[in-house]
């Protein structure tokens, strides 16, 4: 007997929450020049959800039809890009920085990649530094947390959280 993973995730304030029981395929960074604008990003990280184990779970996103075959869903409250339908397509496209957990699926391929910004393969080459690093350091980083509004990485009944009087 197998047990089916489930995937949660939605967007940064909330509004829009989701649930993927079964595997996600495909998993994949694409590079395409949609997908950058889609996503106000170098890449966008995507892997593919059958359409019967996809359920929303919080609110309805809205949807900008990018191409006559392709809709983008994201949240009309925040913009959090979210989902890459092809609408003919058995799947639908969930953006794996929305996942809970992101570190749960691992990219396989790099797609659209004649558009892929010339500067990518020296990434590994840049300095790293933690968010309480810079001006401000640990006094901005927790200033931050303490009024973070971001929805935490898991299911909520209600979100936001009613205001203590």
């Amino acid at each position: 007997m197998s047990i089916a993973r489930i995937y949660t995730g939605g967007c940064q304030c909330g509004a829009v929450r989701y649930r993927v029981e079964g595997t996600l395929g495909h998993p994949h960074l694409c590079h395409c020049r949609m997908c950058q604008k889609a996503s106000g990003n170098y890449f966008l990280p995507l892997a593919g959800a059958a359409r019967e184990a996809f359920a929303l779970t919080r609110g309805e996103p809205a949807w900008f039809r990018s191409s006559d075959i392709v809709r983008r869903g994201f949240c009309r409250d925040c913009g959090t890009p979210l989902f890459f339908d092809e609408t003919a397509a058995a799947t639908l496209g969930i953006a794996l920085g929305s996942l809970d957990d992101p570190d749960d699926v691992r990219p396989v391929e790099q797609s659209g990649v004649e558009s892929r910004v010339v500067w990518f393969a020296h990434l590994p080459e840049l300095a790293e530094s933690e968010c309480n690093s810079g001006e401000g350091g640990e006094a901005r980083h927790l200033a931050i947390l303490a009024s973070n509004r971001q929805h935490p990485d898991y299911d909520t009944d209600h979100w936001p959280p009613e205001e203590e009087p």
